[in-house]
């Protein structure tokens, strides 16, 4: 039996095992994969109502690959009131955005309570939305700062409304990479720890991966193995145990920050690493081709790879198209189903935990 049928098999493989996964013919892996998601999700694609909202780019950790943050290559600090990110949530959800995502930067002058503020006056102000926020870094950072304990930072959150949690803050899970480009954010084993205990509040949460930068494959491999690893007892019919809802690659962007990279991946590298986090994956229910990183049109090809998602409408998005994505004014709603029936699939409208809305 070869290295694809075991892995399809499920056998116990390692990272470095598994990382020859990428030396397969990319259609092979794709036809692959294909097989899996279609079994699941049949030609649907997946897509929501969404706002990104990023109150701050002041921020105390220091990342190498990040562009958002001021600094010196983005010298143009900001913080928002609770005012001015009610005001823009109300407004975005009036233009039909069902998802408030709310992801910042380590702002060392907000106080404890401000988080916990501003939540409860989104859900009170908006009780429909739902409320996606604060990254797993958030919370160690929120837990470094004020020394509370991620638990009680978890629960307060689910006590002010917050619906589930964002996967960023995990970008490669292996150390030696995090000491390089992220050095002093939260531990990949804490960031585990945060979302495992996230689930056992009854809710759910995405994974992300920051690749196409200074890990290689095996690093790709061993990250998703770890995802997979904290996701064996998700059960997604048992109502009260939560688990990830989806698994979402994120293509680094190479502009205006402080990681040199000379090789970018190539499109067929880009969806071979899709495929094979259909492959690997096969207990998280869904596959994110983010387009915000991959672009539309690689988003869309993705789908043919083992990817069923697009995310979102977003309407505003500030931390990758700082790195050079072309996010920034989000997209309308009529454009993203053209182009996903155009590209021969179902546009479903989603909520943001994958109950289907609408088939336009």
């Amino acid at each position: 039996m070869d290295l694809l049928d075991k892995t399809l098999k499920g056998d116990n493989l390692n990272a470095n095992e598994l990382s020859k996964l990428y030396e397969y013919d990319i259609f092979t892996l794709g036809k692959a994969a294909d097989t899996i998601r279609r079994k699941k999700y049949d030609n649907k694609v997946f897509f929501n109502m969404n706002r990104h909202i990023n109150p701050s780019n002041i921020c105390a950790d220091v990342c190498k690959f990040c562009a958002f943050s001021a600094s010196r290559k983005n010298p143009n600090p900001y913080e928002m009131s609770i005012d001015e990110i009610l005001s823009q949530a109300i407004s975005s959800y009036k233009r039909g955005a069902k998802e408030i995502h709310i992801v910042s930067a380590h702002n060392p002058n907000w106080s404890y309570n401000w988080y916990l503020e501003l939540f409860s006056e989104v859900k009170k102000s908006l009780p429909d939305v739902h409320l996606k926020a604060m990254t797993a870094a958030e919370v160690d950072y929120l837990d470094r700062k004020f020394g509370v304990g991620y638990q009680k930072i978890l629960e307060d959150m689910a006590k002010a409304g917050v619906n589930s949690m964002p996967g960023g803050g995990a970008e490669i899970f292996d150390e030696k990479v995090r000491k390089h480009i992220c050095n002093g954010k939260v531990s990949s084993q804490r960031w585990i720890e945060i979302h495992q205990y996230w689930h056992s509040l009854g809710k759910m949460s995405n994974c992300t991966m920051l690749f196409g930068h200074i890990e290689n494959r095996e690093n790709r491999i061993d990250h998703m193995l770890r995802i997979k690893n904290a996701q064996q007892d998700f059960n997604i019919v048992e109502a009260k145990k939560g688990g990830f809802n989806a698994f979402i690659p994120l293509l680094y962007q190479k502009q205006n920050n402080y990681l040199k990279v000379d090789d970018f991946p190539s499109g067929q590298e880009i969806l071979k690493t899709i495929s094979i986090a259909r492959i690997i994956l096969q207990n998280v229910p869904h596959i994110k081709a983010y387009w915000a990183t991959l672009s539309m049109n690689l988003a869309l090809v993705a789908q043919e790879f083992g990817a069923d998602d697009m995310d979102g409408t977003i309407q505003a998005e500030s931390i990758q198209s700082a790195g050079g994505a072309k996010s920034k004014s989000g997209m309308e709603k009529d454009d993203m189903v053209f182009q996903i029936k155009n590209a021969g699939f179902r546009a479903i409208e989603r909520d943001s935990l994958y109950n289907e809305l609408k088939e336009w």
